[in-house]
């Protein structure tokens, strides 16, 4: 069953907080992963696939770049999930 906006947030707070050492409630829909949430692009990989096990959703590295927000990869996962 495909995830609500709410769940694939709450997912990527987890996946967050445990690859960068995040707190979940620090991990919001308009906050930046390399600005705000200080993922660099190593965590960003794991995040990705971590992201993609959990959703069950492909993120091709040229789509990557694009999701600079929480917001972007919410809508990217609500988009493309299995």
């Amino acid at each position: 069953m495909a995830a609500t906006q709410e769940e694939i947030l709450e997912g990527l707070a987890e996946i967050v907080n445990e690859i960068a050492g995040i707190p979940t409630e620090d991990v919001l829909l308009d906050k930046s992963f390399t600005d705000d949430l200080d993922v660099d692009s190593l965590s960003m990989v794991e995040v990705v696939v971590a992201a993609e096990e959990r959703f069950d959703v492909k993120i091709p590295d040229d789509d990557v770049k694009n999701l600079k927000t929480v917001g972007d990869a919410v809508e990217y996962i609500l988009k493309h999930q299995g």
